[in-house]
């Protein structure tokens, strides 16, 4: 009898945990909502007697982004060792495409926009700042990622004071179009990977265009002509997140670009063509009513969110190659 109810003991102590753990699981995988970028920052200089110069928008958008990685429900997760953070997937790859977007912008505000021309020196805020996003997003030991996440946010936001100090010139930001153009060739090429990868949950003959268009052009190995490509089942939800946060720190990037770019995006007559992409990918972030991610035919009965992200991702993709090429018309 004592025996009976030792096992029921342990039974209902086992149960309460898996559910317990089940409940605070499920309240961390719930995403961050989108955000004013251009209210954020005009807060953030009145909070710090700061002028809303060129790039204080951005710098700041790029901070407010990685900072809401980092504090949103369940805080940083893709490090976590123990339950439930170790056994959820979902968050982490969403974390992951924030950062994909986050250390792009990052590296090339300190490879760019800080800089007047190639022989001009580097920002050091931003020189430090690049290598803590950089950080391996799975690292726990100490230092550990978050840790890292949390020191490069602070030079930014050094960086982004001197931006805003008038009386110092220390710390600049270039709005030019080629500068902008740059870092969208970037974004063309995560959201053109995104694209395949997301398109890939029906399989299908891919052939090789590796050389197309050069006929003197070669490369290290040969490839078959058609390859048969289709994501494996278990990587089904790890690509739609992965997109879905990287297009949901894009969508905030662009916004910013709005802001602090809009001279230069006037005078191209560009406006309208950034305006479509960030109309992309805002739905990139609708609501999501099934609790797992589908994957039926193309024109099955069956919903395939992986081929509905890619559609929204490759739209923005052809839009951002429109604007880059506004932007290089003289």
């Amino acid at each position: 009898m004592t025996q009976h109810l030792t096992t029921k003991t342990i039974s209902a102590f086992i149960a309460i945990v898996i559910l317990f753990f089940g409940i605070i699981g499920f309240w961390w995988s719930f995403q961050p909502n989108t955000f004013d970028v251009e209210a954020r920052a005009k807060q953030f200089a009145s909070d710090n007697n700061h002028k809303l110069v060129t790039g204080y928008t951005i710098t700041n958008t790029l901070v407010e982004v990685v900072d809401t990685m980092l504090s949103k429900s369940g805080g940083y997760i893709s490090n976590d060792v123990t339950p439930p953070g170790i056994m959820m997937d979902n968050i982490p790859n969403w974390e992951f495409g924030v950062l994909q977007m986050s250390r792009d912008l990052a590296d090339a505000m300190r490879k760019d926009f800080s800089r007047s021309q190639s022989q001009s020196l580097e920002n050091p805020r931003l020189t430090q700042a690049t290598p803590f996003l950089n950080n391996d997003s799975n690292r726990w030991l100490l230092p550990s990622a978050e840790s890292q996440y949390q020191k490069a946010i602070e030079e930014l936001r050094l960086y982004q004071s001197e931006l805003g100090d008038v009386t110092s010139t220390n710390s600049q930001f270039y709005a030019r179009a080629d500068n902008l153009r740059d870092w969208l060739k970037q974004v063309e090429k995560r959201l053109g990977s995104y694209s395949q990868r997301l398109s890939a949950s029906v399989g299908s003959d891919v052939y090789n265009t590796d050389l197309a268009g050069d006929p003197s052009a070669t490369q290290s190995t040969p490839n078959q002509n058609v390859t048969k490509t289709q994501t494996s089942w278990f990587k089904l939800d790890d690509n739609f997140y992965e997109a879905r946060g990287a297009s949901w720190a894009l969508l905030h990037f662009l916004k910013a670009v709005e802001v602090d770019f809009a001279d230069v995006l006037a005078k191209k007559n560009a406006s309208v063509s950034l305006r479509q992409i960030i109309t992309e990918l805002e739905a990139t972030q609708s609501t999501i009513f099934s609790p797992l991610i589908l994957n039926g035919d193309g024109f099955g009965m069956v919903a395939n969110h992986s081929l509905v992200m890619a559609n929204y991702i490759s739209r923005a993709n052809a839009a951002l190659i429109e604007l880059s090429e506004l932007l290089n018309q003289g």
